[in-house]
């Protein structure tokens, strides 16, 4: 492939090489053109890793274009996102079709010619960066580095689950791989350590990463913070390494591809030397290594090096998407209708997995899901909600067979262990289980349920509240990704006590509040934390945080207070004035500062003063509420307001004004036994008492109003 085919060549008449080599400068060319027309983004790797992603597309991923959401398709997940027009190139050429929300195909292309001109543009379907949803082909929402290789060993999980769980001695559904394609970034950011040295102890053989090793960052060499020897770190993680020297030599790395995809026990990496923006003059001196438009003059300067018209833009010569649609469109075509015929056999051979499987592909879950949910009897003593939380994860994780997760190494702590018969552990070769163990990993525990939840699993996963600061970034892509991932926090509170303040989360709640399309709830008994994970099921497209407390907090008597249902609406009242009074004070709490309130109700309605209790264990939802219900539970008339939370002041404004009361935490917390630490803080229902009371001398005197 040294010569270059002239890009107006007759395809009819061209080498299948020299087409391929046309191929390989198109998807170049449409990257450059596309970054310099915006101004803006990444055409550098693009241009250095074209022949290696055409090598792999072409030659190699078992894909549909006309079925992009075809189940068995392989996965390619872009974990260097920055190069996002390296795969709208790859998604325009091999012709993949768009599908609307419901799957189905729409008719038009998912990225078109004038798609990629409106590249980085409001509205478009190329934006900056890979964004799941918003462009049919992209498997996951990628940008911030190593979360992209974090989701590839979920999805090669995922895989692996699938294949257990529905294939059968005469029906292999399941059998894809996963191809992620990451850079120097992803491999220095900690997410990626995590989630290879668990993909490695699983053994996951259907994932091949592909390591593009340029040695540039943003700042510069890689020399001047980077060192690794990458691939003995890999081999110390049970990974098979290979490695190819030159990214431009296909033949290279066509055998690196087909040696990785023979390997049966454990991941491959294939490391790919590269130089970024191969082919502009001043090679990586240029803006190419810097995420900038490379300018007028030296894009018409790398065209020349490609044999490329100088001045034309967005061109695709003839026979470039025909090629793709003879090899990768046809392969793949074939594959897709193969598992049709196999999957046809297998629904009548096997109508009750087939009937399984059609709900998980759709997102949805049994009708009967939420039937066993246990409802729990008042109790004065009560039981801690982290263990109200496990029985029911149990009861509904029986009903959902696809519903799997764990801990990063705390289950016993969490209450999340699957117990009944046949839930098992997802190991090495017994990839059954539905009982994940990720090791004391957060982050790579919080990327790798986004992969799972991508492939239709619905995933769980859980550790203290605390460290819920070590998966945020993989919380807020399953809330951009509108994933439904369910987190389970515990150990909410300074109820952790003799922890103390490294162990007891303050501002936590406060910033998961803070993140859109995050269902944050904190029930405040076994019976709200019942509603919780039903509200949580619910939303297909919503991940939630369920924060819950690990000591015990009193199961509320509902003949007397109100019915937990509540919990739907986000906030509701939970005990009301005497007698349909109108309140004095009202008194907003959630969690197990509910409770606390509850005892200050009793008091001040012993004492003739009429106070209303509202339970508000989630305020996302009780927003999303008409105002005319918000006025309900809150009348705007009532000024004298208590909030009662262990966690940050941050938002509670919101709901008691400038002058209401709130009793929260200020500081952090300190090393205690927990009742020690209430009356430090002032979590107590004397104090709630006392705050009441003030605020409403303060009403009836008419300050601050």
């Amino acid at each position: 492939m040294s010569s270059r085919p002239t890009p107006n060549a007759n395809p009819a008449q061209a080498d299948p090489s020299d087409i391929d080599r046309l191929a390989i400068d198109t998807i170049r060319t449409l990257s450059i053109d596309a970054v310099q027309k915006a101004n803006s983004g990444h055409p550098g790797t693009p241009m250095a890793l074209a022949p290696l992603a055409y090598q792999l597309w072409q030659h190699h991923l078992r894909y549909d274009p006309a079925a992009p959401l075809w189940p068995n398709r392989d996965r390619f997940v872009l974990s260097v996102g920055h190069a996002s027009m390296l795969l709208y190139s790859l998604l325009h050429l091999a012709g993949v079709q768009a599908v609307d929300e419901e799957g189905k195909p729409t008719g038009r292309p998912a990225v078109s010619i004038d798609d990629i001109r409106h590249f980085r543009q409001i509205d478009s379907v190329t934006p900056g960066h890979p964004e799941f949803r918003m462009t049919t082909g992209v498997e996951t929402t990628t940008g911030p580095l190593g979360q992209g290789l974090g989701n590839s060993v979920g999805m090669a999980m995922a895989g692996r689950w699938l294949a257990q769980h529905f294939n059968r001695p005469d029906a292999r559904l399941f059998d894809y791989r996963v191809y992620a394609l990451c850079g120097d970034g992803d491999m220095m950011e900690g997410v990626s350590h995590e989630a290879a040295s668990l993909a490695g102890h699983l053994g996951l053989s259907n994932l091949i990463w592909i390591y593009d090793s340029n040695r540039i960052t943003i700042e510069g060499h890689t020399d001047l913070a980077y060192s690794d020897d990458v691939e003995a770190r890999f081999r110390g993680y049970r990974w098979h390494t290979l490695h190819v020297d030159d990214a431009n030599d296909t033949k290279a790395i066509e055998a690196a591809i087909e040696k990785a995809q023979a390997v049966t026990d454990t991941p491959t990496l294939i490391v790919v030397k590269s130089i970024i923006g191969w082919g502009a003059p001043n090679r990586q001196n240029t803006a190419a290594a810097h995420g900038e438009a490379l300018g007028e003059e030296e894009v018409r300067l790398a065209k020349r090096a490609y044999g490329w018209p100088e001045d034309a833009q967005f061109l695709v010569p003839g026979g470039v998407r025909e090629r793709f649609a003879q090899s990768m469109g046809a392969r793949g075509a074939a594959a897709h209708d193969e598992w049709n015929q196999l999957y046809e056999a297998y629904a009548k051979r096997y109508p009750e997995p087939a009937k399984e499987l059609g709900l998980l592909l759709d997102g949805k879950l049994p009708e009967d899901w939420d039937a066993d949910i246990p409802a729990f009897e008042a109790d004065a003593k009560g039981l801690a909600t982290r263990e109200s939380s496990g029985k029911v994860l149990n009861a509904i994780a029986q009903r959902v067979p696809w519903m799997i997760g764990g801990a990063a190494d705390l289950a016993p702590s969490t209450r999340t262990t699957l117990k009944f018969e046949g839930a098992g552990s997802f190991e090495r070769d017994h990839y059954d289980g539905r009982n994940l163990h990720f090791g004391v990993r957060e982050h790579g525990m919080g990327a790798v349920t986004n992969g799972l939840a991508l492939s239709r699993l619905r995933p769980f996963a859980s550790t203290f509240l605390i460290f819920s600061d070590y998966m945020k970034p993989p919380i807020r892509l399953a809330a951009i990704m509108e994933l439904p991932v369910v987190y389970v926090f515990t150990h909410d509170s300074i109820g952790v006590g003799e922890d103390g303040p490294t162990h007891q989360p303050i501002e936590q709640l406060a910033s998961l509040r803070g993140v859109p399309n995050l269902l944050t709830l904190r029930p405040a008994d076994a019976n709200e934390v019942a509603e919780a994970w039903r509200l949580a099921l619910s939303r297909p497209r919503e991940p939630a945080c369920m924060v819950v407390t690990r000591q015990p907090l009193p199961t509320l008597d509902r003949t007397k207070y109100a019915s937990a249902q509540g919990v739907r609406r986000g906030a509701y009242v939970l005990a009301d004035a005497p007698e349909g009074k109108r309140p004095d004070v009202l008194l907003l709490a959630t969690g197990s500062e509910v409770s606390l309130c509850i005892d200050a109700y009793e008091t001040l309605n012993r004492e003739g003063i009429a106070a209303r209790v509202v339970s508000m264990p989630s305020w996302d939802v009780f927003e999303l509420e008409d105002e005319a219900y918000r006025n309900a539970v809150l009348p705007p008339d009532i000024h004298a307001r208590v909030a009662v939370e262990q966690a940050a002041t941050l938002g509670w404004d919101r709901y008691v004004g400038r002058f209401g009361a709130q009793i929260v935490m200020h500081t952090f917390g300190a090393s205690a036994p927990l009742k020690a630490l209430k009356t430090r803080f002032g979590f107590t229902p004397e104090r709630v008492v006392a705050e009441a009371k003030k605020q409403i001398a303060r009403c009836k005197a008419g300050s601050g109003e």
